[in-house]
């Protein structure tokens, strides 16, 4: 299974590959760029690919090209069909897959390691040959298992709170951080004394305790952090990943996943970072959850405002500047088509429109954006919340659209919130704030009401995201 280190080709085109990985990420971080940075990604993943097809000793070519096939049309059907509000669970779901190829491989290594090229035949006085593993490749099997298990169980977790099987609201167990402790403390051991004896009770030991450790880190974290958690996550898978390409021995494996972790943690922290959150409580579980969350997870009844198409098409339209929050509620409604029809209506008549993106607006990292990317919203009048906070003071209308937690003022002055030392869009400091939502009775993904639709500045218009935004555009004529 080990790459060909006599042939320089391999490690030429690895290094290609590589290349063109870096590139990819480099072009991610731009939605200008994205698209060339997703074909580069694809171009390094071919030439991996058939490069490691060509070099490699494989049992049998065919059965592995048919492998490739039925995966690969099942990931093309899975594309184009799935939704865009769907796209978060996707991730997780491929995370989940990720870390389970790498607990899969390192079995598969356990097992038969002769074959992946990681051991010694013994052969004793008495008794029959033994297979004996080189010690670094226990510990890089060891970590690659528990890494891997960990991303599955996690992922798992992540996707059913994202599909909706699982409530948003964090599952709080007695003493989790002591028991989360323990068994990490558990699994290093285990891991010191499998690279030592090669036990192999240690080593199921090992892949037991880290498929628990993954589900108890993320029961805890409650919806509004879970962009972090895929972010997370996908970091995990990475390192997974790399652990396995050494154990492959296979230098394409081991860069393409330290890319992959590396940038995923670093993305961890910058989403920490705006969101006011400990990283290394991110790393630790249960992040953001509080046990006596006052927030509540009903509405409150106090009186509110309600308005009309028509009240929001006069408001903006008399406005000199519109600032549109769109959430996961636009996602929901797919209305980011007709809200960029509205946009240009409002521009044709001198209004000066922006749109205000929080960094965990939607359940991933960059869900938003990647849903105006796709109506074609000009990337000038995208602003990340740093950058657009200050504007909302001279706004005359925030037109919010399915933003919930993001947006919630109790977020900066209720210490008994869940989601308490989050910043928010600073909405409320606008003159007037349009607030599309389906009815008064849900809360947000966080299980909190929003301070924000009390207020006396705001408007509540209570609909379908699309079908009031096209009433809008019609009374904008």
């Amino acid at each position: 299974m080990h790459e060909v280190a006599a042939n320089p080709w391999v490690a030429f085109a690895y290094l290609v590959a590589g290349v063109c990985f870096i590139l990819a990420l480099r072009g991610l971080s731009s939605p200008a760029s994205s698209q060339r940075g997703n074909r580069l990604g694809m171009v390094g993943m071919t030439i991996a690919v058939v490069t490691t097809l060509v070099t490699h000793e494989i049992a049998s070519l065919p059965e592995m090209l048919a492998a490739i096939a039925v995966g690969g049309a099942i990931g093309i059907v899975t594309a184009r069909r799935i939704a865009m509000t769907a796209m978060p669970q996707l991730v997780a779901a491929f995370h989940s897959l990720v870390g389970l190829a790498a607990v899969l491989v390192g079995i598969a290594a356990y097992l038969n390691p002769m074959a992946f090229g990681i051991a010694e035949l013994v052969t004793p006085m008495i008794g029959p040959p033994f297979a004996t593993i080189h010690i670094a490749s226990r510990v890089e099997m060891a970590l690659g298992v528990a890494i891997g298990a960990i991303t599955f169980s996690g992922s798992v977790i992540a996707f059913l709170k994202l599909n909706g099987n699982m409530g948003g609201t964090p599952i709080l167990l007695p003493a989790r951080h002591a028991i989360n402790l323990a068994i990490l403390v558990a699994i290093g051991l285990l891991v010191a004394l499998f690279a030592q004896s090669q036990a192999p009770w240690a080593f199921w030991t090992i892949t037991l305790l880290s498929f628990a450790i993954g589900f108890l880190l993320i029961v805890p974290i409650g919806g509004a952090d879970m962009p972090v958690v895929v972010s997370m996550l996908n970091s995990y898978s990475g390192w997974a990943a790399a652990a396995m390409g050494f154990t492959l021995g296979n230098g394409a494996m081991i860069i393409t996943g330290a890319l992959v972790g590396a940038s995923g943690a670093i993305l961890s922290y910058i989403m920490c970072r705006a969101m006011n959150r400990s990283f290394v409580s991110v790393i630790a579980g249960g992040f953001g959850a509080v046990s006596d969350a006052g927030g509540g997870g009903t509405a409150i009844d106090r009186p509110w405002k309600r308005g009309s198409a028509e009240d929001a098409a006069f408001l903006m339209s008399q406005a000199e500047q519109v600032v549109i929050v769109p959430g996961y509620g636009m996602a929901v409604a797919q209305a980011q088509h007709v809200l960029r029809e509205m946009a240009d209506r409002l521009k044709a008549q001198g209004v000066r429109v922006k749109y205000a993106i929080h960094p965990v607006a939607g359940r991933m990292p960059g869900h938003m954006n990647v849903l105006l990317a796709e109506a074609n919203v000009p990337y000038d009048e995208v602003f990340e919340l740093e950058d657009i906070n200050g504007d909302f003071a001279q706004t005359d209308v925030a037109f919010v659209i399915g933003a919930n937690d993001v947006t919630n003022p109790a977020a900066k002055t209720d210490k008994s919130s869940p989601i308490y030392g989050m910043p928010v869009l600073d909405v409320e400091k606008a003159r007037n704030v349009l607030f599309i939502k389906r009815s008064m009775g849900g809360v947000g993904y966080a299980g909190v009401d929003n301070a924000l639709f009390y207020r006396d500045n705001t408007m509540m218009l209570l609909a379908d995201a699309k079908k009031m935004v096209e009433e809008i555009v019609k009374a904008l004529g």
